[in-house]
């Protein structure tokens, strides 16, 4: 039987790929969000993020600020749902109201996280976008293994 609320599974490493400008939230992040368990990849642009997406295996989480220059976390979104194993999308943003949470999960992003950090609703939302990224693939395995066997 699975725990309900658990990243404490032996083994499991949880990759996360932060992109933003702002040098503050990729420090915030890494001293809430501690290795081994937490590997956290840093991006200062939308185009090196993208580019960080498209060399080898992508991280299961992207957390992306809301307003990047050049760029937004929309066109985060459209280069993710172009890989074939597509990341779950975080929006972040010191302007998180219901509009950009309506908006962000409408066109396809897992959810929004506020700014400046807290400690525990950062765990709290990178922990249940893990366990929902880990699920889908546990459902997609056999689903793949027919899909090879045929």
């Amino acid at each position: 039987m699975r725990t309900p609320f658990s990243v404490e599974t032996p083994g499991d490493v949880i990759r996360i790929l932060s992109v933003t400008a702002n040098e503050e939230d990729h420090s915030a992040l890494n001293s809430m969000l501690p290795p081994p368990k937490w590997i956290v990849s840093k991006s200062l642009t939308l185009a090196s993020g993208l580019t960080q997406l498209r060399k080898g295996v992508p991280p299961p989480l992207i957390l992306c600020e809301r307003d990047l220059f050049p760029g937004s976390w929309k066109e985060m979104l459209d280069g993710i749902k172009r890989l074939s194993d597509p990341p779950l999308l975080i929006v972040t943003s010191r302007l998180a109201d219901e509009q950009l949470w309506a908006e962000a999960l409408n066109l396809g992003a897992y959810d929004v996280l506020a700014k400046p950090f807290e400690v525990t609703e950062v765990n709290r939302i990178l922990s249940l976008a893990w366990l929902h990224w880990r699920r889908m693939h546990e459902r997609l395995q056999p689903l793949n293994a027919l899909a090879t066997a045929s």
